[in-house]
């Protein structure tokens, strides 16, 4: 296992586990065993589903589950309603549960629950570690388990070469090597002229940096390090607390993603920046009813970064790094907190924060738990909420012959974090969906809840402002 991978691996602690959750919605209903063959003939062609975790003096290793049961991981349940409770409440609380129930650790790190009947179709409820795979890797994994998908590409085992990212030498090349060395060197030298630093930094083995490029890189991740180091705790809100272990899930109805593309071509914005902005609100607003005034306060979103090509997505494992994103939930007018979430990211996609956090994670990874515990206690400090945002299928799916209605999953949050925000796109729709501890919020889907009113600002203004007839973008309000 990747020393990436282990860290996420023991990442589980009293209150958070380290389950990435989705739901599908099918229609019209799919039966057990229909879900069974399925599974054993598409899914069982990626390996890592088909191993278990193996622990010794050498390290974390995977290896085939010689007793491997299908039925000990796609289970038939029954959806238990309370009283006056509709179906997706029913639903939405048992996912909870489901996200506070560990999996078990001798067999392979996942489980499918089929809910056969619901809103005269099925739910389906997956839980995998995510150990296993990122998100990307995992919505990778979804479209070959669907009707037609194609099987993943076959290959032979081989020992890892550097560089190919395969194995644990990927993150010494590609990350830990240059960056490291580039920051040791600048660092050596930072009282030195320009051009003896240029000297000294001028290694053969490290082309990048022979250049004058490469001083800026070493200065840049100096600077990223130096960021990351010194950020301040977050603002103290509602949101962040002590938790309890207790999960609450939610989910909205998807919204249009032409409508958000109008928006962000109104604006000026990214279509990334219109969603974020309008978490940042509807989450501004929730404070607000709670008596916590959000006025002059920023959180942050810990916001994954794929850093791996789309095409190598089925090797699974994790390669992503965090960004910090500091989200604007005291700033009212929606405008203007659009324009500050364009500012953050444009800040952030400069940043080499993302390949510092992931060397982090790996190095977090070879070292003792309560070590590794401790590091990314640092993290959770400096951060209220997880947030990711994941490309779906721009079409609905088809899955044993049924449609594939809605999807949503939820991500893990870490340390002592009690939010997590997923974005999923879908089938020509925006889909949010929300985990909270029981002891910050009860009631997530208030907040999701608050997101549509957002949207209708942003598109309310977006159609008053005038749009040129060449179809070109106007230029964003100052």
């Amino acid at each position: 296992m990747s020393r990436v991978d282990t860290a996420w691996l023991r990442m589980d602690n009293d209150v958070n586990l380290m389950m990435i959750v989705g739901v599908w919605l099918l229609h019209p209903k799919v039966a057990y065993e229909t879900l069974c063959r399925r599974v054993m003939d598409k899914l069982l062609k990626h390996e890592r589903f088909r191993q278990r975790v193996t622990r010794d003096a050498d390290g974390v290793a995977w290896v085939d589950d010689d007793a491997f049961d299908i039925h000990r991981h796609v289970v038939r349940e029954k959806l238990a309603r309370g009283k006056g409770q509709s179906e997706r409440e029913a639903l939405q609380a048992r996912v909870g549960e489901l996200a506070t129930t560990p999996l078990d650790a001798a067999r392979p790190l996942w489980q499918f629950h089929l809910i056969e009947n619901y809103e005269g179709g099925s739910a389906l409820v997956v839980r995998v570690h995510h150990c296993i795979g990122d998100g990307i890797a995992l919505i990778s994994v979804m479209m070959t388990i669907t009707d037609g998908g194609s099987d993943p590409p076959s290959r032979r085992r081989r020992a890892p070469k550097a560089g190919d990212g395969t194995g644990g030498d990927w993150l010494a090349e590609a990350v830990l090597k240059p960056l490291g060395g580039l920051s040791a060197k600048a660092a050596g030298f930072v009282e030195a002229s320009i051009a003896g630093a240029l000297d000294a930094l001028a290694d053969p083995q490290q082309g990048l940096a022979a250049s004058i490029d490469g001083a800026r890189t070493a200065a840049r991740a100096l600077g990223d390090v130096a960021s990351m180091a010194m950020m301040a705790d977050d603002s103290p809100t509602l949101l962040k607390g002590k938790l309890n272990g207790k999960k609450r899930v939610a989910w909205g109805e998807p919204i249009a993603l032409d409508q958000v593309k109008a928006i962000g071509k109104a604006l000026g914005c990214s279509i990334n920046d219109v969603l974020l902005a309008s978490v940042s609100g509807a989450i501004g607003d929730w404070l607000r009813e709670q008596g916590d005034d959000p006025a002059g306060k920023e959180i942050r979103a810990m916001v994954p970064v794929n850093l791996r090509p789309l095409e190598d997505a089925w090797k699974l494992g994790n390669r992503f790094g965090l960004a910090p994103l500091v989200l604007p939930i005291g700033i009212a007018n929606p405008v203007a907190r659009v324009f500050a979430v364009r500012a953050r990211m444009a800040a952030l996609k400069a940043s080499y924060q993302p390949l510092l956090a992931f060397a982090v994670l790996a190095v977090a990874g070879q070292m003792a738990k309560p070590v590794q515990d401790a590091i990314l206690g640092l993290f959770a400090k400096k951060a209220t909420a997880v947030m990711t945002n994941v490309p779906g299928p721009a079409v609905p799916l088809k899955f044993c012959g049924s449609t594939l209605k809605q999807t949503m999953f939820w991500v893990p949050a870490s340390g002592d974090i009690g939010v997590g925000v997923s974005i999923l796109s879908y089938g020509g729709g925006v889909q949010f969906g929300l985990i909270t501890d029981e002891a910050l919020c009860a009631d997530p889907q208030a907040i999701v809840a608050g997101l549509g009113p957002q949207f209708e600002k942003l598109l309310l203004l977006a159609l008053m402002l005038p749009w040129e007839s060449s179809g070109r973008e106007t230029v964003a309000p100052r």
